[in-house]
């Protein structure tokens, strides 16, 4: 069954990228005011597992996105879900390219955990196209098809699949706000203020910008976390989407 979307006053998720348990603690406890939330991938995951993301939840008290981005067969996918869901993140994420069966069964796992368990379901999120790949890319694949038109195709997808939204670029968000309705959760990475490199990244804009486009909630990693003063930076970064 769809659930409302989350409402968040801040729309930020900072990516806390490191290996480091102390590190990520550290630089959570001087962004929690100045953040919505934090996301927590695949290199924090892989050093310190689910017990490091516990770890992180109960001191920092901020929303978690778990950002593993499953992908693999259904039942295959549908396990590793169910084992990271006494996390209680706020949302987690899947490849929306492993297929509409895939999905499926993602959303299936979490509605049942959660009504096991008599707990909130984490929203479940697709994610489109890596912001750092374009147009190039998917030609060297042999996908004859523009990124903005394949997005927008795994996005419609998730929906059919009963996702609750999302992850992509900046420059996809009109589209798919358009396509999949005003409670179709859209996050945003990709997003690097005014001032800052684009780094790995291809399809870029400011967060202000993507917001505007009907982003619900965006990921700013490196323009903090690499900052000499992350708190001072994730201010300054709010302050310029408000």
């Amino acid at each position: 069954m769809k659930i409302k979307k989350p409402q968040l006053e801040n729309p930020i998720f900072c990516a806390i990228d490191t290996p480091s348990l102390q590190k990520a603690i550290s630089l959570g406890n001087n962004i929690k005011f100045s953040v919505g939330g934090i996301k927590v991938g695949l290199e924090f995951f892989s050093s310190n597992g689910p017990q490091g993301v516990a770890k992180l939840s109960n001191l920092l008290k901020l929303p978690i996105f778990l950002d593993l981005k499953f992908h693999d067969i259904p039942n295959t996918v549908s396990k590793a879900i169910e084992a990271v869901l006494p996390l209680r993140p706020l949302m987690l994420n899947v490849h929306a390219s492993g297929g509409i069966s895939m999905m499926e069964a993602s959303v299936e796992t979490v509605s049942n955990f959660a009504n096991k368990k008599n707990m909130e379901r984490p929203f479940v999120l697709g994610v489109t196209l890596l912001t750092s790949l374009d147009d190039k890319d998917l030609k060297g694949f042999g996908v004859d098809i523009k990124s903005q038109d394949y997005v927008l195709n795994l996005a419609c997808l998730a929906k059919k699949a009963g996702l609750d939204g999302v992850v992509c670029s900046p420059y996809e968000v009109e589209r798919i706000r358009s396509e999949c309705g005003d409670n179709f959760i859209i996050l945003t990475p990709g997003v690097r203020p005014s001032q800052s490199s684009s780094n790995d990244q291809k399809r870029v804009l400011t967060p202000k910008v993507a917001l505007e486009n009907g982003a619900d909630f965006i990921v700013i990693g490196r323009p903090i976390t690499q900052s000499e003063d992350p708190e001072k930076a994730s201010k300054e970064i709010l302050n310029e989407i408000r």
